[in-house]
């Protein structure tokens, strides 16, 4: 199974840091914030990475993370968005890496508390389709919100208005190698991008998409107030491990 880290686009609502710097190279507390989603799947054991960039600080990428030595990897591939496409659109670079096996999606700008090992494990054995993470979080409509009915998804909005369910979509997807060909069939959205919910409404549509509930916090680092929300819960967590280890 290989990773793919979404780490494109302009970063608009983070100006004026963004003018110098790719939003996933910004600093969330000790560390670069590019180097959260590269670790969580580096502990799911994913050894073959890609990272899809984009913007005018591409090859900063390369400079900080090199061959991924750092990380035990042997290698790290790369590749360019141009322009903004939307998730889907940056996720159609990735089909010549993927080769025709599993693969584990996470954007750049996704930190978690934990670890993804259970679902990434599941998704291993499930035979085809799909598989997504949920979130119960206060503040749904801001991402693509499951309709839920007797424990099951019936439905994925993106951004409603009037959330259907407190769960968000976590920005971690699991797909088999029909998703390219899913993506190559969407439409732009009325926002002009391709979106990652078209795709996992087409997978559920099929019977084919799974979810996991993830343990522990999660946040974005999208904006200003989660990118702070995201040092800050980065710090908690280092100082509840420090205690730990000096009591």
């Amino acid at each position: 199974m290989k990773g793919v880290i979404l780490a494109g686009g302009l970063g608009s609502r983070l100006h004026p840091l963004t003018k110098i710097t790719n939003k996933h190279l910004l600093p969330v507390y000790d560390r670069p914030m590019i180097h959260y989603p590269l670790l969580t799947l580096v502990d799911a054991g994913i050894r073959d990475i890609l990272i899809v960039t984009g913007g005018n600080h591409a090859g900063e990428f390369l400079r900080l993370l090199g061959n991924g030595r750092e990380f035990g990897l042997e290698d790290i591939a790369y590749t360019y968005q141009e322009g903004e496409g939307g998730i889907a659109d940056a996720l159609s670079l990735a089909r010549h890496f993927a080769d025709g096996e599993k693969i584990v999606v996470i954007l750049g700008d996704n930190i978690i508390e934990g670890d993804i090992r259970r679902p990434v494990t599941a998704f291993r054995e499930q035979p085809r389709g799909a598989r997504i993470l949920l979130k119960k979080v206060p503040d749904p409509s801001r991402f693509g919100v499951p309709e839920m009915r007797d424990g099951r998804i019936v439905s994925i909005e993106e951004k409603p208005k009037l959330a259907k369910s407190e769960y968000a979509v976590v920005g971690i997807y699991m797909y088999d190698a029909a998703v390219f060909d899913i993506i190559s069939s969407l439409k732009p959205s009325a926002r002009n991008e391709l979106e990652i919910t078209d795709v996992n409404n087409h997978d559920l549509a099929r019977g084919e998409l799974r979810h996991d509930l993830l343990e522990g916090w999660w946040t974005d680092a999208g904006t200003f107030e989660s990118l702070f929300r995201a040092s800050m819960l980065v710090r908690e967590r280092m100082i509840e491990k420090l205690t730990a280890r000096i009591g």
